[in-house]
């Protein structure tokens, strides 16, 4: 296993603006650091049990039709260039004027958790990495728990990044929008390519 490769994909994927960070974010400036924390530890539960509900089902169509890997595999790396060509396509900030959904009145740790089974970037992704990294080269259950608990504290890196510097990250990526998409999206292509090398 090309380990570079797996850890690149996974904090691309996780660290770059998506539903779940743009959640977050907006919490974070709008209602506080307590309350973006709250749907942080949701939205990380989801995403642990999502990607063992992968590892669980991937081992299962594994064994019964040993090609389904390689498909996994083709659509992980198609999905990894398919996100790199979305991130290059993006020059300016994505919202503008208007203002991301925020959490107000709701439980923000139940939010973060319902809503990680609708936001189709975290679905992707965890249907995707631990067939395309993990199963190819280890199939025992201590390895796919490593790996599922190691993925999901990316997860959680990732997320309270969002938390922890969301006011800072957002100007960032604002001022240097077009470089770090240049960046990202050499990184995903190079993820994608490792993997057939």
């Amino acid at each position: 296993m090309s380990m570079l490769s797996f850890i690149l994909y996974c904090f691309i994927v996780t660290f770059t603006p998506g539903p779940s960070n743009i959640l977050i974010l907006s919490i974070a400036n709008k209602e506080g650091t307590a309350q973006a924390l709250r749907y942080t530890y949701g939205a990380t539960v989801a995403f642990g049990l999502l990607l063992a509900a992968s590892a669980t089902l991937n081992s299962v169509l594994a064994a019964i039709l040993p090609r389904i890997m390689l498909g996994m595999q083709i659509v992980g790396s198609l999905y990894m260039l398919y996100l790199a060509y979305q991130i290059s396509r993006k020059s300016k900030p994505a919202s503008g004027n208007k203002e991301a959904p925020t959490t107000a009145g709701l439980d923000t740790f139940r939010s973060g958790f319902i809503t990680q089974f609708v936001n189709p970037k975290v679905i992707m992704f965890t249907m995707t990495v631990i067939p395309t990294f993990i199963m190819p080269y280890y199939s025992a259950v201590p390895a796919l728990l490593a790996g599922v608990f190691g993925i999901t504290l990316i997860g959680f890196l990732a997320y309270t990044t969002w938390v922890m510097f969301g006011t800072i990250f957002k100007t960032f990526l604002q001022r240097n929008q077009r470089i770090t998409n240049l960046v990202m999206t050499a990184f995903l292509v190079y993820a994608a390519v490792m993997m057939w090398v």
